[in-house]
């Protein structure tokens, strides 16, 4: 579980989680409503900023190049990848099924 919050993906899940109880809890415009959104900007920022805010509760860091390196990932999780290869260089050509 741990490992799949601190990749790519679940960095995403975090964003878009996030980003749902902001605009969900404005639009409700009501006190439970704005607590709500005020909640969200912890999934939010953290899955934008890379961070891992939980990692202190089962000892790992809580800057994520640095919680993947604890748990044998790769260090390099970013949000868009152009490369299209996984992360492992930025030059390397698109991965095909024909080799």
């Amino acid at each position: 579980m741990v490992g799949f919050i601190a990749s790519r993906t679940g960095r995403w899940v975090r964003i878009l989680a996030g980003t749902g109880m902001v605009l969900g809890g404005l639009r409700a415009s009501s006190p439970r409503g704005a607590a709500v959104a005020l909640a969200g900007l912890a999934p939010l920022l953290s899955g934008a900023l890379d961070l891992f805010l939980l990692g202190p509760l089962w000892g790992l860091p809580v800057r994520g190049p640095e919680v993947r390196r604890a748990l044998g990932q790769p260090e390099d999780a970013r949000l868009i990848d152009l490369a299209h290869d996984g992360g492992r260089s930025p030059y390397a050509p698109p991965s095909t099924l024909l080799h």
